[in-house]
């Protein structure tokens, strides 16, 4: 898959293209409705499809400091676009004077002039120019135009996740944010993820015999709630079953919040400087203040047993 950053790095013999724009954080399994739609509609007319994102968030901008956290980093969005299908990824810087384009001169400029699209694949609460002023209605007539053709994908999948709730990216953070991480794994379609360079934090864990890769993660990060996780930690091309610690270490009278995976068995590990993944299966516990090293030691054994049950029961669970 081709990536582009602006359009200025879309190659100049670029021919028309099948189209869907979003900021697709997540790309959750409603996203992924509309990406396999536009891949099987290029198929159809023979043309490569572009999925166009932004970077920053475009919240960011027009509404400074209201960042939402991001369920994915740029190059995770661009694997999981990837894996669909899609031809190219292009990520359009969005600036102030990007946000002031017009509705018109959004379609004119990005899909017109920029990636000549042939079709344009949307869900129906699609949104661009000015002030959110575009719709999708718009977007068809401005079509009869610019000789493109509009096509609206119905991405409203429902599911147990939020009490039935439309899957988007807004409830996965909710979800996220209040630890339900499997819930969050139903709308995403894999579990959520969070990724960092492991740095030297207290070294707690290995004096307790526990070894922790201490991430250090991306800038905002959706960070499950404080507690203890089931999941999996990706480091150096190997996936490795781990207990996940969120939190500031009440025991130890701790202030920093810190994510902190261990790797069940492995005390040989030296992931430092290593940019890892954490995959999050499962909530097992809140976090809690101990009142001696060796209640915390027995809870912590407890922990380790229970995360290996989880993450054996998925493994075994995906063949």
């Amino acid at each position: 898959m081709q990536r582009w950053r602006g359009l200025e790095d879309v190659p100049g013999d670029w021919g028309r293209s099948v189209v869907t724009i979003g900021s697709y954080d997540g790309v959750h399994r409603g996203h992924q409705l509309i990406m396999r739609r536009a891949v099987d509609r290029g198929r159809e007319l023979g043309l490569p499809v572009v999925v166009v994102t932004f970077d920053p968030h475009p919240s960011e901008v027009v509404r400074p400091g209201s960042h939402p956290p991001l369920l994915a980093a740029h190059h995770r969005r661009a694997e999981l676009v990837a894996e669909l299908g899609v031809d190219a990824l292009l990520i359009l810087p969005f600036t102030r004077e990007f946000s002031r384009l017009s509705p018109s001169e959004f379609v004119k400029t990005v899909l017109v002039d920029g990636l000549h699209a042939k079709a344009v694949v949307e869900g129906p609460n699609f949104r661009f120019g000015h002030k959110a002023a575009g719709d999708v209605e718009f977007l068809s007539a401005l079509g009869l135009k610019y000789d493109y053709e509009l096509e609206v994908v119905d991405l409203f999948v429902r599911g147990e996740a939020g009490g039935g709730e439309p899957f988007s990216s807004s409830l996965t953070r909710r979800l996220v944010a209040g630890g339900d991480v499997e819930g969050a794994a139903e709308v995403l379609g894999r579990p959520h993820r969070v990724e960092g360079v492991v740095v030297r934090g207290a070294q707690r864990g290995r004096e307790l015999g526990y070894p922790t890769a201490n991430v250090e993660t991306l800038p905002h990060t959706a960070i499950p709630a404080d507690g203890v996780y089931a999941g999996w930690l990706h480091a150096a091309g190997e996936a490795m079953p781990a207990a996940i610690s969120i939190g500031t270490n009440p025991t130890f009278d701790g202030t920093a919040r810190t994510v902190e995976a261990y790797a069940i068995d492995r005390v040989d590990l030296d992931l430092y400087g290593l940019h890892v993944a954490v995959d999050f299966l499962a909530y097992l516990r809140g976090m809690e203040k101990f009142d001696t090293i060796d209640a915390l030691l027995e809870r912590m054994a407890d922990d380790v047993k229970r995360a290996r049950e989880v993450v054996d029961a998925a493994a075994a669970a995906e063949g």
